[in-house]
């Protein structure tokens, strides 16, 4: 049973590190059902659980851990991780201080103490008041609420909440942020309004010129605006709205004259450089078109303009260095632009432009003789025994050549090693999608598939690999060994019938359906 425990672990390990949690943590708990007593897979468990956000099951798995081995500092340090996460900060401290006695140099638990203590040390004054963003099911109720429900499927907003997590300080930074307000409103169970839109009589985008007064609204609220208005403010909103005119027309000198003039006249208002963008962005001068936003954007905050306006100029830099194909500068400013505004626009925009960096990272990242270096570094770990590690290695060189079959051919050996079949099954036919004529992928398939225990699939592997080389020996050997694994097992041989085409045309026949039904009641029917 203990290699048994070994391969579980170490499959458990790699699906740690690659991030698949769910899996780590099913292959712990099948290991632990054959040896409940092994300390180091409930602190490994426990890790898996941790990185899954159940921090309560982490904990229990500390502590079972330090109840198993008593003096090892490691269990103190996953106990003491849960509690912090938990919120429980009094505790973590004294799980990391026990655990100092038994390990005094460990600088995990001296380095979480620390951490904690810090943590303590940063909250409010106020007795009986802790914070709110450490609460253990603060997800679960930001979820429940549908004022944030939404807040959770951005990446953005998910990471602010573990800065403020990790540093309460920061807290006070990010106040400004609306949606911060509202979760800390959700969590404290109190109406925290943050909405201080108020309505304005702007042009934010030259295309709708038209201003939108409220149905109800008489011309003398407009009147008492424009009194309160200087002369050369009234005249700069003059020449904007003959810009506007000219830009609906396509005459663009023509607006770009009257915007230029009601910047003359009002040198402070964001609204006359966005416009004047718009105007460059038609014109495809897209770099002017990001210098009159950034303008626009400096001198908008210089004088407190609507934060809806510095997110519109942000997101026309953005619009404007997606036309150039600057996919990393365009991510930057939508990402500012959603800082100041969030918009269900602005938001597939950023979407979209981060799959096109991604991609671009991936593209620039491939490296033929980089790759080649990383499959040989994981060939010389595989033949040494240290799979979990040849992994890392081979998964590097695919990143490096994505391209190249053989690669996922031996990670799937890797796989293999490790008993993690489903994932070598996957590489596989990767590398048989890439290159159908590489023998070494349909045996590796056929090898996994016969550890699956599915013979009549591991055959058709090895044939397939047969017809490319009918003199290959490890192939032989396969087909050979699930011929007689396939032969001797009735189950196996009435599967393989079934899948016989002409077996199938006899049993939709009635009447042999009705023979063989007979046959099977009563043998004798056949003499008969």
């Amino acid at each position: 049973l203990v290699p048994q425990v070994a391969q579980l672990k170490e499959k458990g390990n790699a699906a740690l590190q690659g991030g698949n949690f769910k899996e780590a943590i099913d292959c712990y708990t099948q290991a632990i059902a054959i040896d409940s007593n092994n300390h180091v897979l409930y602190s490994n468990r426990s890790a898996a659980y941790a990185k899954s956000g159940d921090y309560e099951k982490a904990l229990q798995d500390a502590e079972k851990t330090v109840q198993i081995k008593p003096d090892w500092g490691k269990g103190y340090s996953r106990k003491g991780s849960a509690l912090a996460y938990l919120n429980m900060l009094g505790e973590a401290v004294n799980a990391y201080e026990e655990g100092l006695k038994h390990d005094p140099n460990n600088a995990q638990l001296k380095e979480g103490l620390q951490e904690v203590r810090a943590q303590m040390s940063a909250g409010p004054d106020m007795e009986g008041f802790s914070n709110p963003f450490c609460s253990g099911d603060i997800y679960a109720k930001l979820r429940a609420d549908p004022r944030t429900r939404s807040y959770l499927d951005d990446p953005s907003y998910l990471k602010t909440l573990e800065q403020i997590r990790n540093n309460p300080k920061d807290m006070i930074l990010m106040m400004s942020d609306k949606r911060i307000m509202t979760t800390l409103g959700v969590l404290l169970g109190i109406d925290i309004s943050t909405d201080n839109d108020e309505k304005m009589d702007v042009d934010a985008s030259p295309p709708s010129p038209q201003k939108t007064p409220s149905p109800a609204d008489t011309p003398k609220p407009k009147v008492d605006q424009d009194m309160d208005m200087s002369s050369e403010q009234r005249q700069a909103k003059k020449e904007k709205e003959m810009g506007n005119e000219a830009y609906k027309k396509k005459d663009f000198a023509k607006a770009l004259e009257h915007y230029n003039k009601a910047i003359e006249l009002d040198p402070c208002e964001i609204m006359y450089y966005n416009n004047i963008a718009a105007v460059y962005f038609e014109q495809k001068e897209y770099a002017k078109c990001i210098e009159s936003c950034e303008k626009g954007i400096e001198i908008g905050r210089e004088n407190r303009a609507d934060f809806k306006l510095i997110a519109k100029a942000f997101t026309r830099c953005g619009n404007a260095c997606k036309k150039q194909e600057d996919w990393q500068r365009a991510k930057m400013y939508y990402e500012k632009a959603m800082s100041e505004h969030r918009t269900p626009e602005v938001k597939a925009l950023l979407s979209d432009v981060e799959k096109r960096v991604k991609e671009a990272e991936r593209k620039a990242y491939i490296d033929p003789s980089k790759a080649e270096e990383a499959n040989q570094q994981g060939n010389d770990l595989f033949k040494t025994g240290e799979y979990a590690e040849a992994v890392k290695h081979y998964s590097e060189a695919i990143k490096r050549n994505p391209d190249e079959a053989k690669y996922y051919s031996n990670r799937a050996a890797c796989y293999t090693k490790l008993a993690a079949f489903d994932l070598g099954l996957k590489d596989c036919e990767t590398c048989l999608q890439l290159d159908s004529k590489f023998i070494k992928g349909w045996i590796r398939k056929g090898k996994i598939l016969q550890g699956m225990q599915q013979p009549s699939k591991a055959l058709m592997a090895y044939q397939k690999g047969l017809d490319i080389d009918p003199t290959n020996t490890e192939a032989l050997e396969g087909y050979k060994q699930c011929s007689v694994a396939v032969n001797s097992n009735p189950e196996e041989v009435r599967k393989r019938a079934m899948a016989d085409p002409e077996v199938q045309a006899i049993l939709c026949d009635p009447a042999m359906r009705l023979i063989l039904e007979q046959m099977q009641n009563d043998p004798k029917a056949l003499q008969e």
